[in-house]
């Protein structure tokens, strides 16, 4: 690697902060979908991800959480596992796991300084510098190609599928777990369009384990499916599964798929959580019986069992109660709507949120507001944050509507006043949830943790 090292007399980048540095200065190139760069800079590294075996999971909402378990799993049941996801939100190294944990920051240093010289060499022709996610990418590649050798890659679209640059991969499984209005901008704004964008994840002769239910988007994948010859095991059709209970903090469900059934416990929130789970089991289900995996139930249960997702209803403090959930768009905001009741017992609801300009706030609202008491309203630390007084008009609009007759907003646009101003309406018996943008969610559990050095990003 010396003269790659070398080339085109760049300054190796010294230290971990300096390597962060560079790669978040590529951020203002934004967000370009497309896959010719990736392509260039794989093939410049002689496209280290040919000898990976990745689990390519896209999806509007639950992809963290299925990587999370689909990761705890199978190193539970002695599998090494490299783990990719974003956004992030403790510290930068937090996208690129293996065996559950960061990347070391010697590493990270390592693998930027050979990416360098080849992003400056990009960024001078006529394809421009690679993005910020781009870079992120290829460094995860170069991690588990060249450091660590995982046995399976468990692999996190960035946005949409089809033109997300993670797609550069051929994997041995592709996951889609659902479909909803999130990144229209980008995706398109109808069911069909977003789910055709997913849908690009899927690859011939690969199986592809779906949790989608809306017969517009379930068409586009089979349609997608059958024209790469491959199988599409589809939730209520291929495989399903039954709530049984909640009890002592675990959530049960019976897992029926095509080749057996299992009982299986989570300790992960949400209803929507076993939805994610019962996606995950049947991705299991797949390498177990098509690919050889040696996967003990008891490692499986266990796997299930001990899965934890950072910000997703997460109980952060007892004293006041308070709930930390990332939920950003309509079906996200629905599921906390649904789950809240269901696993906590209230007086009144406070809700802190603070939201990014590009979200569709309508529709979130609508599913928010006829649970809240008290809503404050923030704006997160972040360059494409919504402005509060805009939300609060929003909010009004829809008062009549959808809130409760004696619901009471305040607006406070220093996040940090905000979360301090929950903590003291919040009594004794009411629960107070903070949710939005996970970039709110960063700041406020990082504070409440009391882990100043948290830091967080896309």
């Amino acid at each position: 690697m010396g003269d790659i090292l070398g080339g085109s007399g760049s300054a190796p980048l010294g230290t971990y902060t300096e390597a962060v540095d560079w790669i978040n200065s590529l951020i203002p190139f934004g967000i370009r979908p497309g896959l010719e760069r990736i392509e260039k800079l794989m093939e410049k590294l002689e496209n280290p991800q040919r000898r990976l075996k990745f689990i390519h999971v896209a999806g509007t909402n639950g992809k963290g959480s299925t990587c999370a378990f689909l990761t705890s799993v199978l190193i539970q049941s002695g599998y090494s596992v490299g783990t990719f996801t974003s956004p992030y939100i403790t510290k930068f190294t937090n996208r690129f796991q293996y065996n559950g944990e960061d990347i070391p920051e010697e590493t990270l240093t390592k693998l930027s300084n050979i990416l360098h010289p080849l992003v400056n060499e990009m960024a001078e022709s006529e394809l421009g510098s690679p993005t910020m996610f781009e870079v992120a990418t290829a460094l995860a590649i170069l991690y588990y190609s060249q450091e660590c050798y995982p046995d399976v890659v468990v692999w996190e679209t960035g946005l949409g599928g089809r033109l997300d640059v993670t797609n550069i991969v051929f994997p041995i499984v592709s996951v889609i777990t659902n479909v909803g209005y999130d990144h229209t901008d980008v995706l398109g704004d109808t069911l069909e369009q977003i789910a055709s964008e997913k849908a690009g994840i899927i690859k011939p002769g690969v199986p592809v384990i779906s949790c989608v239910t809306q017969p517009e988007a379930v068409a586009v994948l089979k349609e997608k499916a059958s024209a790469c010859r491959t199988s599409l095991y589809l939730a209520d059709e291929d495989f399903n599964y039954e709530i049984t209970g909640i009890e002592n903090g675990l959530q049960s469900f019976t897992f029926k798929g095509p080749f057996r059934s299992l009982d299986i416990d989570i300790a992960m929130k949400g209803v929507h959580q076993c939805t994610n789970a019962a996606g995950a089991m049947m991705v299991l289900e797949v390498l177990r019986q098509y690919l050889a995996f040696m996967l003990d139930d008891e490692d499986v249960l266990k796997g299930f069992r001990d899965t934890f997702w950072a910000g997703r209803l997460e109980e952060i403090s007892s004293s006041p109660r308070i709930v930390l959930d990332g939920a950003h768009n309509p079906e996200g905001a629905e599921s906390l709507a649904k789950s809240l009741p269901i696993f906590y017992k209230y007086s009144k609801l406070n809700l802190l949120m603070g939201m990014l300009s590009n979200k569709h706030h309508e529709s979130y609202l609508e599913h928010i507001l006829p649970i809240v008491d008290t809503l404050i309203l923030t704006e997160p630390d972040f360059r494409k944050k919504m402005d509060a007084d805009n939300l609060h008009e929003i909010v009004e609009s829809l008062r009549g509507k959808y809130a409760k007759e004696h619901l009471e907003i305040i607006v406070e646009r220093d996040w940090g006043k905000a979360l301090q101003l929950l903590k003291t309406i919040t009594a004794e018996d009411d629960l107070a949830v903070v949710s939005g943008t996970l970039y709110l969610i960063a700041d406020v559990r990082s504070t409440l943790l009391q882990q100043p050095d948290s830091e967080k990003g896309w």
